[in-house]
């Protein structure tokens, strides 16, 4: 692709590249709003239900489970169809699941829909696929990683809104059995208004969208393969390998505590489920700042030193993310805990930032494979880490073990090299304006 943008205008909506920047994002904010609305209400849900430890496990590993393959399909779609079309058909489809978990009257009927709900995490593939083709090296590391800590604030923001969504909805005569009902139901009613600003003032590429592109013969693979073969290209590089398993240990414990950390402020420091929010959505609103801090960094250490900075960037931020976990784990009162939290949200969101800052040097020509099999990596890390849960019981415990899991994980950034040949040319392209 070329004519890509070089620098980020933020006010300026009339390039193409700015408009998808927005879009791009606020896509997957109102996505992720949606994705994780029903955690912060999972006391609730837990109350109506009469769940167990073992069934909210369940339920947790359902809303993380299906995003695995969801990435997988969706990055290779990105290459067929284009973003803008991926985009706006998985918005549409993400409001009927929320609708049904609103409607369930059992805890099998709740955990389909969770588990179907958790296809809208797909987005954040669709988002850093769209940011990486139009925007130009020099940048593209703060562009993914702003765009991504943006969009990725929506589980923040549905941490701290949902509670004060609920409280209102009581506060106007409904039953809590019904308001959580009521309020799952109200997250999910963005995304269709979204899809319409992202269909009517998006496109694909820098050059227009891909179907017109392809038809004057300017785009390549326009057979119906040519998103697999994306797939299949990417496969074979090892170095998405090692990004899949470094991107699950920042994104996919990401996930893993948004989905935990109510409930844990609940049970271990007895907070009401509004301080729970708050201390819990502290965690995720801090990637509006943290993630595009570890994309400017990456940006900025390559401009200096090269391409393959980034690599250990990454590596010291995943490490760093492994400690602070172990010192959460071992908070025994909530201030505390919640200054452990933010030092580990720190490094996780920066770290996030700096995964996909790698990935479009990966494999150009197989983008959206690499953004798919990546981001899948995330999802792997996030039902591990479920199923951890399950087999220890206890969060603290799983807390501490994960915190070495992710300690031990970052020697897989250090393996992500570049040959010499790309390495000297990439330095060009990453030099700051």
């Amino acid at each position: 692709m070329s004519e890509k943008a070089t620098s980020i205008d933020l006010l300026n909506l009339r390039t193409p590249a700015m408009r998808a920047f927005h879009l791009a994002w606020l896509a997957f904010f109102v996505c992720f709003f949606a994705w994780f609305a029903c955690a912060p209400l999972m006391p609730l849900i837990k109350q109506e239900f009469r769940l167990s430890a073992d069934d909210v496990a369940k339920i947790n590993i359902a809303a993380v489970s299906i995003t695995i393959l969801a990435r997988l399909v969706i990055g290779p779609m990105c290459d067929r169809y284009g973003p803008r079309k991926v985009y706006v058909g998985l918005m549409l489809a993400g409001v009927f699941p929320m609708l049904g978990a609103a409607l369930s009257q059992s805890y099998h009927a709740f955990l389909l829909c969770r588990l179907a709900i958790g296809a809208v995490g797909a987005s954040f593939v669709i988002t850093q696929y769209h940011t990486s083709i139009m925007f130009a090296g020099n940048v593209v590391g703060i562009a993914n990683a702003t765009t991504a800590g943006w969009g990725n604030a929506g589980a923040g923001a549905a941490q701290v809104l949902v509670p004060l969504m609920l409280a209102g909805i009581v506060a106007l005569g409904a039953s809590e059995a019904s308001a959580w009902r009521y309020t799952l139901a109200a997250s999910g009613f963005a995304m269709p208004f979204v899809a319409w600003l992202y269909w009517r003032f998006g496109q694909d590429c820098p050059q227009g969208n891909f179907k017109q592109l392809r038809a004057q013969g300017l785009l390549v693979g326009s057979g119906k393969k040519g998103g697999w073969r994306s797939l299949v290209a990417a496969g074979r590089n090892y170095r998405v390998w090692m990004l899949f398993v470094a991107y699950a240990a920042c994104f996919g414990v990401e996930v893993f505590i948004h989905n935990v950390a109510a409930v844990y402020y609940v049970d271990r420091f007895h907070l009401t489920l509004e301080g729970a929010g708050v201390a819990a959505g502290s965690f995720g609103l801090l990637a509006i700042v943290a993630r595009p801090l570890g994309g400017w960094l990456s940006d900025r250490a390559a401009a200096r030193r090269g391409l393959s900075v980034r690599s250990m960037l990454l590596f010291v931020l995943i490490a760093g993310e492994g400690v602070a976990l172990l010192v959460f784990s071992q908070a025994q009162q909530a201030v505390p805990a919640v200054i452990a939290m933010l030092l580990f949200g720190l490094f996780t969101h920066m770290a996030c930032g700096a995964a996909y800052a790698l990935v479009p040097f990966i494999n150009r020509d197989a983008l959206g494979g690499v953004a798919g099999i990546v981001g899948a990596g995330g999802n792997v890390g996030a039902v591990a880490a479920g199923f951890l849960l399950k087999g220890e019981g206890d969060l603290h415990r799983t807390f501490l073990t994960l915190g070495a899991v992710v300690c031990a994980s970052s020697i897989c950034a250090v393996a992500v090299r570049f040959k010499s040949e790309q390495a000297s040319r990439e330095p060009v392209l990453t030099t700051a304006n």
